[in-house]
């Protein structure tokens, strides 16, 4: 996803698996199982934390749409890093089908995948 501001959603109901030290990234198991990863920006590990604020913990319960993390992007961009943000799903292996729902610009209660 290309974000527009710096407040990442949660993109389905479920819990907090992790919230990585470096505040960069967080992965997610929806209450259909779905492992998500979301990694804010490329190499922002090198960052230490600094344009990040966590607004939940491993093992908070989840509904679509909270904010999990605010990013200060123009931060990541001055320090010349791409703040695009990968959204997986770390057991595809688990679902028959991926459809996408949804291209361009999406809100934070939108759907964008379905898996079946």
């Amino acid at each position: 996803m290309i974000p527009a501001e710096g407040r990442i959603y949660a993109p389905a109901d479920g819990e907090v698996a992790m919230v990585f030290d470096t505040l960069h990234a967080v992965t997610l198991t929806s209450t259909q199982g779905a492992e998500i990863l979301i990694h804010i920006g490329l190499d922002t590990v090198t960052l230490k934390g600094e344009p990040f604020k966590a607004h939940v913990a491993a093992g908070d319960k989840i509904k679509k749409g909270d904010l999990l993390i605010e990013a200060d992007l123009d931060k990541i961009e001055k320090a010349g890093l791409n703040t695009i943000i990968p959204v997986l799903i770390c057991n595809t292996d688990d679902y028959g089908k991926i459809s996408l729902q949804k291209e361009g610009d999406v809100s934070a209660d939108e759907a964008v995948l379905k898996l079946s």
